[in-house]
Order: structure tokens, then C-alpha cells, then sequence
């Protein structure tokens, strides 16, 4: 469904609008529902269409007019990736993920304009973000509580320098997204430089090198058309030229990155929220109880107009935060001392994955029993939304280390 209020969208980003939706609908929602009736292991095997949903995504081309060389303005940009990403949420929340984490490892790659790493990780490659560990979830954003508590600094995987390169040991947690199937990382880990472990750095690590192995994909609640799952590094020598983020870049390199996945989210889960909002209106006109399509009745008209109203509150917010953020990155002009507000990108995950959650659960209700049947789709949808409340860091830490920047 078209939103009313792009009417100000340039032709161009309409047809980008157009082109997504369209692979959304006819790619990804089936392959979504599909990929939630199957095992984790079944999700990932050669045959899954899991894989036939990446090939067409890069077939599209969309991402390369989402990146900073597309030749659009930030301002261009932040509408665009906006759009893009509310499109894909719409058609499968865990499906969006997948695409947007295989893209990290390529991004960074970009950033850092070493033509090497651009040519070692292509956006063809399908990677992951490996940040979470098995004792370090939300904390590992924290770095100003990790300096207060040192229990907290004991990692569980550490990068040691050795002549031209690093020795990686340890393990990322079963919660990496894409880890069971990527062929590159963007690894956040632990820096030991030979005096101990002193701060974190962020490699590209090719996952087809020696002592990388994984563990089983996890079976879990909702988002099950994306696979995640452990990875181990034993001894794995990692170039030191592939390091992206040193230690002493880390703390901006990780709020960058958290502006980054953030505001993602927030389009992701804006377009899971109308998702939902848009199969309960759709049920309300056709399901008769009392006589009359259900949508006629004023409790249903009530709760629908609310969660038309949370969604569009979540649009506006994100694409302000988005705008913000894109024109204060230092990678695209912005003036000297200009940095994204990790506060706002927060802002805008925490409101599209509660309001996700709360369309979600309020579309469930509208289909009354039938909602709690596989036979319908909001189901699903409902528990696809409830794990954004977690990933990516708890909505309750965001909020708090969000709260520590105002």
C-alpha cells in the first residue's frame, strides 16, 4: 500500500519505492513464511530458498544506490535507505536483517577506502556482525560501564597481535546474525597489543580461514527466516592491515555503528508495524461478527486508528533521525566536529520496535481466534516483532546509555 503522504517522493525514489515492494511481496514474504515452518538447519541447507532471496537481492541493484558512491545527496541518501528499509521489514523482519547484516562486513570495507579489503569483501559475500559474546550481550555497548566494572571487561573472544597480523581466539555467541552461513565478519573484539588486553578493535575477517568453525543454528521464538548462531576462532591469523577500527577509534567506531543499526532498525520495524497494521485492516473489512464486516464496529475502529497513528509517529521520527545522522556523517562532508546523535538513532529503535510489537499484538486481537492459528500470518509477524525489542541491545540499555548522552 502506497503512503499517502510521500507525495513529495522525486520519480526516481518512487521507482526504488516501487521496485522493493514489489520484491518484498512477491520474494520475501512468501519465502519468510515458508523459511518460519522450517528447522534452523533446514533454513540454512544448500537447497533453502533463503538463498534464492540474497541472489535476487543483489540481482535488484538497490544497494548500490543506498551507499555513500550512489551520487545522491545525504539528504537523498537518508530518504532513500529509509524507504528501502521500511520496504523489506514490510515483507519479512528477519529476512531484512539478514540482508542488512551480510552487507556490514562490505560497508566497513568501504569506509575504510583500502582498495584491498573492497576487493576481498564484496557486498556478493554474505557476512555478519560479530559482536555478542557469550557474557557480553548488551553490555558491549556500554563501553563507559565496562571502564566502571572490570568484570565486565573479560572478554570472550581477543584479538593478539603477532608481527603483521592477529591471532584471534574465542567465540562470538549464538545470537550473530547470519553467523551460521556468512562467509565474512566484521568482528568487534578484544585488543591484546602484547601488553594484555587494552580496548577493542574491529577487523574484517574472511570466515573461510583456519580455526574458524560454527556452532548449530539456533532454533528460536520469532525472526526464523534469519539464521544465527556461534562462530569459534581458534587461532585464526587475521592480517593486521584488516583492521578497520583501531583501539583508539573504537568508542566513536562503536557509536557510529550503533547509529547505523539503529536507525535501520527503526525503518525495519516501521515496516514490520504496517505490516501488520495493514492484515488486521484488511480482516476487519472482510471478517462479519454481529451482522457486519468487524471494521464497522467502534472498538475495532479505535484500535485500528491507533495503530495508524503509532506508525506513522514511528515514520516521522525515523526518517528525522536518518536526515539528522546523514547530514552529520563525517564519511559524506559534514563540517568538522560534526557527529551522528547516537541518542536519536536510539530514539528511533526503541519507538518502531514498541510500536512494532504493540500494532503487532493489537492486529492479533482484531483476528481474534484466527490470529492464533498458523493458517494467518500475524502470528508470526507478532513474534517477529517482539525479538526486536531484544536484538541489537535491549530497547531498556539503549534507552539507558541513550539517556547518559542527553
Amino acid at each position: 500500500m502506497a503512503h499517502n503522504l510521500d507525495g513529495d517522493l522525486t520519480e526516481e525514489e518512487r521507482s526504488i519505492r516501487d521496485l522493493v515492494h514489489r520484491f518484498a511481496a512477491e520474494v520475501m514474504r512468501p519465502a519468510g513464511q515458508a523459511l518460519d515452518r522450517r528447522t534452523a538447519e533446514e533454513v540454512i541447507a544448500r537447497d533453502s530458498v533463503l538463498w534464492d532471496v540474497h541472489a535476487k537481492w543483489h540481482a535488484l541493484g538497490v544497494r548500490e544506490l543506498t551507499r555513500e558512491a550512489s551520487g545522491f545527496t545525504p539528504a537523498q541518501l537518508a530518504r532513500i535507505q529509509c524507504i528501502v528499509g521500511e520496504e523489506l521489514g514490510w515483507g519479512d523482519a528477519g529476512l531484512a536483517i539478514s540482508i542488512g547484516a551480510g552487507g556490514f562486513p562490505t560497508m566497513l570495507a568501504e569506509i575504510s577506502q583500502n582498495p584491498e579489503l573492497m576487493a576481498a569483501f564484496p557486498p556478493e559475500k554474505l557476512g555478519c556482525w560479530a559482536i555478542t559474546e557469550p557474557d557480553h550481550g548488551s553490555d558491549a555497548i556500554d563501553l563507559d560501564e565496562r571502564g566502571k566494572r572490570p568484570g565486565l571487561v573479560k572478554p570472550n573472544c581477543v584479538a593478539r597481535r603477532d608481527g603483521d597480523f592477529y591471532v584471534v581466539n574465542g567465540q562470538k555467541a549464538a545470537w550473530v546474525s547470519n553467523g551460521p552461513v556468512a562467509e565474512t565478519a566484521a568482528l568487534y573484539t578484544a585488543v591484546d597489543n602484547g601488553n594484555g588486553v587494552n580496548g577493542f578493535g574491529v577487523f574484517l575477517v574472511d570466515l573461510r580461514l583456519p580455526g574458524v568453525s560454527r556452532g548449530r543454528p539456533l532454533e528460536k521464538f520469532g525472526q526464523r527466516a534469519l539464521p544465527q548462531g556461534e562462530v569459534f576462532f581458534e587461532d585464526v591469523r587475521v592480517p593486521a592491515s584488516n583492521m578497520v577500527i583501531p583501539a583508539e577509534l573504537y568508542a566513536i567506531g562503536a557509536e557510529l555503528t550503533l547509529c547505523s543499526a539503529n536507525t535501520g532498525m527503526g525503518s525495519t520495524f516501521v515496516g514490520c508495524a504496517r505490516a501488520a497494521y495493514e492484515m488486521a485492516l484488511d480482516y476487519a473489512k472482510q471478517r462479519v461478527q454481529g451482522g457486519v464486516p468487524i471494521i464497522q464496529h467502534q472498538a475495532v475502529k479505535l484500535k485500528l486508528f491507533e495503530m495508524f497513528r503509532k506508525i506513522e509517529a514511528a515514520r516521522t521520527l525515523n526518517r528525522s533521525v536518518m536526515l539528522h545522522n546523514m547530514m552529520n556523517n563525517p564519511f559524506l562532508g559534514a563540517p568538522a566536529g560534526a557527529l551522528p546523535g547516537v541518542q536519536y538513532a536510539i530514539a528511533s529503535k526503541v519507538t518502531s520496535t514498541q510500536t512494532a510489537f504493540d500494532v503487532a499484538s493489537d492486529a492479533l486481537q482484531i483476528f481474534g481466534g484466527n490470529g492464533l492459528s498458523h493458517e494467518y500470518p500475524i502470528e508470526k509477524v507478532l513474534r517477529d516483532a517482539r525479538a526486536s525489542m531484544i536484538e541489537d541491545g535491549t530497547n531498556e540499555v539503549l534507552s539507558l546509555f541513550a539517556a547518559d548522552k542527553l
